[in-house]
């Protein structure tokens, strides 16, 4: 009777780290992040969760705030538009993932970076983050997508070595 409660409660400790290690697996971004705007179940998440996380700054239809390429009073500049007037196209897939989830300050590499742009780390997690991504890069026009996806094989390449 003894062993058997020992092999189940090592079952249980196996299940439980088990578990524990694939949540830690599905929260850590894979290598080489590829957003996913030809998925329709990931692009309907992403506006979800754009439109509960995101839309309040960055408007409903991706246009940003006026004059957002002007600090504000209070010395912020305001939430740029994600459509294809603003500069998020310019950036590779992995380059957005980070800028949302740790900040522009830590991935500027500048510590007392001041920003209204909250980090996102912590709030949502990776799936909820490139689903964001993706439904973005999903109301691109064309043309937009096809030279965002260039920068993002450019950025590819070079982390690749190559």
């Amino acid at each position: 009777m003894k062993w058997k409660a020992i092999v189940f409660g090592a079952l249980v400790l196996a299940a439980v780290v088990a578990s524990g290690l694939y949540s830690l697996r599905a929260t850590q971004p894979a290598p080489g992040i590829a957003l996913q705007p030809g998925n329709a179940t990931v692009v309907q998440r992403g506006a979800t969760v754009y439109r509960a996380h995101c839309a309040a700054c960055h408007g409903a239809q991706l246009q940003g705030q006026p004059n957002w390429r002007e600090r504000g009073a209070d010395g912020l500049l305001p939430a740029p538009p994600h459509d294809a007037s603003g500069h998020t196209w310019h950036h590779p897939d992995e380059v957005l993932f980070r800028l949302t989830k740790h900040g522009i300050g830590r991935e500027a590499r500048i510590p007392d970076y001041k920003t209204a742009m909250p980090v996102y780390e912590g709030v949502l997690g990776d799936a909820d983050i490139i689903a964001v991504l993706s439904w973005i890069k999903a109301q691109w026009p064309a043309d937009i997508r096809e030279r965002q996806e260039r920068i993002d094989a450019e950025h590819r390449r070079a982390r690749a070595g190559g």
